[in-house]
């Protein structure tokens, strides 16, 4: 097993995150340029002419020049294979930006140079701390008008309560930034232009003293530099990567992905910061990667219809330990029962490659029949633990769909079934109704859009929708109680889930606690078991 270890040791797992148009789907890119994966880099913009970002692979994200759900990316640079996942920055799709998180080891933060921390980066870090995985910032677009570089520093600290390390230092910003300062070389990397989706172009490592950054820098950026270098060595956080790595500071990186300033600097210092594919957390304790050799894995993800030629259900697992081997026999653990992992891929997006084997830390993708749910653990172990439950979230917004067109009711099941397989939705039907409306609940209302566009595009079925009032919803723990009896507010609507529990709609927050106060020994839950 030393061989495999081995292997493991090389796996670098992260997800990319942070506030819609901070440029995390553009560092992304140029992280695969770097990586040789890809020869021009695409634009996440929604032009018509424009050549798409690799991690934006679906059609309505292409449309609006958004992340809609997260993406797999693999390459492999200086002796490490990576795995980068690509999670959405909009709040509304931040479910799947949280299960993703689970399958990673580490976060790049990218941050808008001119805007610092905000809304939505707070929200993913916080899921970054609970989980107490290491942060990396990427503090993103130089090459625009930045806020004072101590302020932003200040600003992450302040927000996020995590100490900082500049790793590197930004010589001006907008049309005046030149380059960054390496603080542990303390070099200076000046960059010549780079055309915009290449990383052609010329960087130069000059020492403080070299001649030539009178013609580099601008009158008294240097002076400028040598002020701002002495005060953060003075007051700012010594490096220390023990603290990095039990997610306690966090190093920043300076540059412009768009014009590939600073982002190769920021992957060879990412790579050796980080560590081999950490230990997870199971019913029976701790499984570390570089000690356990049976092999074991979670599903963080399923998808449908990734690929148009397909037509088909992928299930993405994240490998915590042991090795893979295409067609293996292994054990479902909630399904209890042997599966054969068939059709094993590595993803680039929506584009597949057939593998035979992967290890602990890699990330990928097999076909699923349809027994596969989020959470389920896959091992070979005799032991046959259960990896920590991936959480849910709540509903809060809530519609009434049906298909316009009566006779495509079986391409209408089917396509809502799936899509709640893949976690992006959650489908109720109403009690003692005979209705053939479904009632859909999301976590943020973007999701209903992308529902009736994937139901148009792949299952070729229009809908109705009808916004509904429910802002809240509840699961009845005690399943014995009389739901006929059961006494409501006018307000509260009673449903079943796709397993037939009942749940609880209320259109305010203060008819929960009325509803259980009417009925004597009412148990209600905020989330649905798994």
């Amino acid at each position: 097993m030393a061989d495999v270890f081995e292997k493991i040791s090389k796996r670098r797992t992260f997800a990319i995150i942070s506030h819609p148009d901070a440029g995390k789907t553009t560092l992304t890119e140029k992280l695969l340029l770097y990586g040789g994966v890809l020869g021009m880099a695409g634009s996440v913009k929604g032009k018509a002419t424009a050549k798409h970002a690799v991690s934006d692979w679906m059609e309505i994200e292409k449309e609006r020049g958004i992340s809609v759900t997260s993406s797999v990316l693999q390459f492999s640079y200086g002796g490490f294979y990576v795995n980068i996942l690509d999670t959405p920055g909009h709040q509304d799709f931040s479910e799947d930006t949280y299960r993703t998180l689970m399958a990673a080891d580490c976060a790049v933060m990218v941050i808008d140079a001119s805007k610092g921390v905000e809304a939505q980066t707070k929200k993913l870090f916080k899921v970054c701390v609970m989980r107490h995985i290491p942060i990396f910032t990427f503090i993103n677009k130089l090459d625009r008008e930045a806020l004072d570089t101590f302020d932003l520093l200040d600003d992450i600290e302040k927000n996020l309560g995590m100490a900082t390390c500049p790793i590197n230092w930004p010589i001006g910003s907008g049309k005046r930034f030149k380059g960054v300062y390496d603080r542990n070389t303390k070099l200076i990397e000046v960059f010549s232009d780079t055309r915009k989706g290449t990383k052609t172009g010329k960087s130069e490592k000059l020492a403080l003293d070299d001649d030539k950054l009178d013609s580099l820098l601008e009158y008294g950026q240097l002076d400028q530099l040598l002020e701002e270098i002495e005060l953060q060595d003075g007051a700012g956080s010594p490096f220390d990567l023990d603290a990095v790595r039990a997610g306690e500071l966090s190093p920043v990186f300076f540059g412009s992905a768009l014009t590939n300033f600073g982002v190769q600097t920021f992957l060879e210092h990412f790579l050796q910061m980080t560590t081999e594919p950490l230990p997870r957390m199971s019913s029976e304790g701790l499984i570390d990667p570089m000690k356990e050799t049976a092999f074991s894995a979670f599903v963080f993800k399923i998808q449908a219809n990734m690929n148009k030629a397909h037509r088909d259900r992928i299930a993405f697992m994240r490998i915590c330990s042991g090795e893979f081997k295409a067609g293996m026999e292994a054990w479902h653990v909630q399904g209890e029962k042997e599966v054969r992992l068939s059709q094993p891929t590595q993803m680039m997006a929506e584009k597949r490659t057939i593998i035979e084997e992967a290890c602990g830390g890699d990330i990928i993708g097999i076909f699923d029949p349809g027994i596969y749910s989020i959470g389920d653990t896959i091992t070979d172990s005799d032991r046959r633990f259960a990896y920590e439950g991936i959480p849910t979230f709540s509903p809060e917004h809530f519609a009434r769909i049906r298909q316009a067109d009566t006779m495509k009711r079986k391409q209408f099941m089917k396509g809502i079934n799936q899509i709640a397989q893949e976690g992006a939705i959650q489908i109720f039907q109403e009690l003692n109704t005979g209705m053939e409306e479904i009632i859909v609940g999301v976590v943020g209302v973007l999701q209903l859009d992308v529902l009736a566009y994937r139901l148009k595009n792949e299952y070729n079925v229009d809908i109705i929708m009808e916004n509904l009032p429910y802002t809240t919803i509840r699961w009845i723990e005690n399943e014995q109680i009389d739901l006929d009896r059961l006494s409501g507010t006018a307000d509260m609507k009673k449903v079943k889930d796709l397993k037939g529990r009942p749940l609880l709609l209320f259109a305010h927050d203060w008819s929960v606690g009325m509803t259980i106060d009417r009925n004597e020994g009412l148990i209600l839950s905020e989330f649905g078991k798994a």
